[in-house]
């Protein structure tokens, strides 16, 4: 897939946005299709990580994706941590990241100028108070996901695994630049 939004249908104040959401797919695209590759042993085999397995960790990645998602429909999300009790398996986690990769890119395609600068106010997990714009938001899930990407290749290279290259600049080079 190389692009999921028509260039020309972007509406310019969401260009960028769209672009981070876009290599955001590619990007996560890349890591599941390696690790569906691995055996399920691997993805589950405890890890000197914060979220203790690969499973887990993208887990962890699905469920700040959800609490924020949550966040911009003003819905409570209902997650009392930011990891689920029971994690589903692989191909049933990343049925749902794409699933949620796409509730982000058709809530973004609807906003105006406008809407990119409205506060959101939340509560974080910890209880404690948040306000960030949606435009924050968006940023947010996007980094947050490459940081947790950076540890499923650490994780990779320890099992030894090779890991695809999936750096923004790459994106830029090899997807986006070719969708104009």
């Amino acid at each position: 897939m190389r692009c999921l939004i028509p260039r020309l249908s972007s509406p310019p104040h969401l260009q960028t946005l769209i672009m981070f959401l876009e290599y955001r797919v590619w990007a996560d695209r890349l890591t599941y299709d390696a690790l569906l590759k691995l055996p399920q042993s691997e993805i589950v085999k405890p890890r000197q990580t914060t979220f203790s397995t690969l499973l887990g960790t993208l887990n962890h990645v699905y469920v700040v994706d959800d609490i924020f998602r949550h966040h911009l429909q003003g819905q409570d999300h209902g997650y009392r941590s930011r990891q689920t009790d029971e994690v589903p398996d692989l191909e049933a986690l990343w049925q749902a990241t794409q699933s949620m990769h796409q509730w982000y890119l058709n809530a973004v395609m609807q906003w105006s100028v406008d809407d990119l600068s409205c506060p959101i106010s939340f509560t974080y997990v910890d209880g404690q108070p948040g306000v960030m714009t949606r435009e924050q938001i968006i940023l947010h899930v996007v980094n947050h996901a490459t940081y947790h990407r950076g540890f499923v290749g650490d994780m990779l290279k320890q099992i030894p695994e090779s890991w695809p290259s999936n750096d923004l600049t790459v994106f830029l080079r090899d997807e986006y630049q070719r969708s104009v």
